[in-house]
This record gives C-alpha cells, sequence and structure tokens, in this order.
C-alpha cells in the first residue's frame, strides 16, 4: 500500500481534508464540470448581501502585469436567494461551507449572521471587513481596528459558527487589525484581501475600470501576502488563511511555512478552472519528496537560524 501524507488541517472547529479552498467571488456551481469539488478542503462561494445588489459599473475587471484588477462590487441576488438557491447547490458535496458574508453596516453583517446560524449546512462564517462601511465615510471596516472590534464582538454575540475575519491589507500595521479582530471573538483570519490598485488606458487615457479603482490579485502579490502571513503569525494563534497570489502547491508550502493553516485559491482558477486540484497534488508530491507526514506540521516552521 503506497503511503499518503496527512493534508488535514483544522481551522477553529472544522476539520478541512486539506488546505486548499477558493477564495470567494472565485467559485461557483457552474464549475462542478471542470473540478470535483469532494476534493477541496473547503467551499467558499461569492459573498452574500443582505439586500440584492447590481454590483459596480463596468468595466470590472481588467488583466495587468502580474495579475488582474477586479472591481465587482459584491453583485448579490440577496440572503433568501442565498438560502434557497446557493447553500442547496452546495449541500450535495462532502466539503465544510464557508459563507463569505458583507454589509454596508454591522448591523447588516449580524443579521446575516444569525440568518445563516440556523442553517446546519453552514459550517463557518468569514466576514469581509474589507467593503466600505457607510456609517463612517465610506472607509472599509477592516481598516479601522475599533470599528473591526467592534464588528466582530457583534456578530459574535448572535451565532457560534467559526468566524474568520478576512483583513485588509490596505493598512499600515495589518498586525493591529488582526489583534482587534482576535480580541472582538474571531476564531480565524484569512490574510488578506485584494490590494487597492488602478490601471489606465494610456491610448483612450480613461481608467480600465469603471469604478476608477479595483481589488489587485495575482501572481505579483504573493510575495507581499507571505510578508503579511508572518507578521500576523507573529501576533497571534489563531489559524491564519492565506490569501493571495498562490498559483502552485509551492505557493502554498510557503504560505504554511510563513504561518498560515490554509490557502484560498482564486485568481489561478480564472486561468484554469482545475487549478486547486493540481496545487492539492503538488503539495502531496511535495511532502512525499521531504517525507513529511503531516501538512499541519509545517506550520509556522520557516527557518529563521
Amino acid at each position: 500500500m503506497t503511503w499518503r501524507p496527512d493534508l488535514s488541517v483544522k481551522i477553529s472547529k472544522l476539520m478541512l481534508k486539506n488546505p486548499i479552498m477558493p477564495a470567494s467571488g472565485t467559485f461557483g456551481t457552474e464549475m462542478s464540470p471542470f473540478i470535483d469539488f469532494n476534493r477541496l478542503g473547503a467551499i467558499v462561494p461569492k459573498s452574500i448581501t443582505l439586500n440584492e445588489r447590481s454590483g459596480n459599473k463596468g468595466p470590472r475587471i481588467c488583466e495587468v502585469e502580474g495579475g488582474m484588477i477586479n472591481s465587482i462590487g459584491i453583485q448579490s441576488k440577496g440572503i433568501d436567494y442565498y438560502t434557497e438557491h446557493i447553500i442547496p447547490d452546495f449541500a450535495k458535496y462532502d466539503v465544510p461551507l464557508i459563507a463569505s458574508i458583507s454589509g454596508d453596516t454591522i448591523d447588516e453583517f449580524a443579521i446575516l449572521a444569525e440568518r445563516l446560524t440556523g442553517i446546519d449546512r453552514v459550517a463557518g462564517l468569514e466576514l469581509n471587513i474589507s467593503c466600505p462601511n457607510l456609517r463612517n465615510n465610506g472607509i472599509a471596516f477592516g481598516m479601522d481596528e475599533k470599528t473591526t472590534n467592534e464588528l466582530i464582538r457583534t456578530v459574535r454575540q448572535v451565532t457560534d459558527k467559526p468566524l474568520i475575519a478576512k483583513l485588509s491589507p490596505n493598512v499600515t500595521h495589518i498586525q493591529d487589525t488582526a489583534l482587534a479582530a482576535e480580541k472582538g471573538g474571531a476564531d480565524a483570519l484569512t490574510v488578506a484581501n485584494t490590494f487597492l490598485a488602478m490601471a489606465i488606458d494610456t491610448e483612450t487615457r480613461k481608467p480600465k475600470i469603471g469604478n476608477l479603482m479595483g481589488g489587485f490579485s495575482g501572481p505579483a502579490v504573493k510575495p507581499l501576502i507571505i510578508r503579511l502571513i508572518f507578521q500576523v503569525h507573529q501576533v497571534t494563534s489563531l489559524p491564519i488563511i492565506g490569501s493571495g497570489g498562490a498559483m502552485t502547491g509551492q505557493d502554498v508550502i510557503e504560505m504554511i511555512l510563513a504561518g498560515a493553516s490554509a490557502v484560498q485559491v482564486g485568481t489561478a482558477n480564472f486561468m484554469k478552472p482545475a487549478a486547486m486540484l493540481d496545487i492539492i497534488d503538488e503539495i502531496a508530491d511535495y511532502m512525499m519528496r521531504h517525507h513529511i507526514d503531516k501538512i499541519a506540521d509545517l506550520i509556522g516552521k520557516i527557518d529563521l537560524e
């Protein structure tokens, strides 16, 4: 019998068969012909909002050197559609479902969390705190420590589901935001969301994104995310889900060595729908080559000597 390494990891109360999951907004049921969902560590559908939203005006996506910029604007059909259609569509798969939720106010986050808490199929909640806070002059929740703490504390009061705070990289000192989320009651941290960016068409002299700016993702941001994961891991014992620039199994191993327990894959899914399965196989190959029994043994094991 061929020996196979143990790829399972634990994120709070969630047991994942491997550390790979999609980044919210990069994955949907339409990918089922191309990828076996049951092989994933977890499923994270696109962020849901309380009410229906049309999203930002186009163009919404543009390719740039080293990645892509997107400004979808959290287009959503609302919580009712989500509970009636999206969750049942994923219920057939034997994979934990992590619902990514977003709101314009802290109250909206709490209402969404309370609604989803009553659904057994939802294993955990990822709080997208990088969206604009309408009660704070449009500044993202995750860019203000006090607001981050207040949001997490409020949501914590209405749910016992594992809470994963998705941190913004667009801050001066991400460690402070991470600690604010931890003190508020977060069970894990996603590090991080996309980097605010802009691109201009030099022929037309117009912005390439209809909303002027958007989130930059792709392989070019990976070294920045590695740094952020390492910094957050130094100040908190909460599990970290790395997110940003992971294109290969080697990239995932690098994030895990920096301190991540799991990794979200985003831009790679647009380039190759089955990318996550390749990454899982590449992780297993790496572990066999290095005679590593458990992937969990690599978390934060960067050699600083």
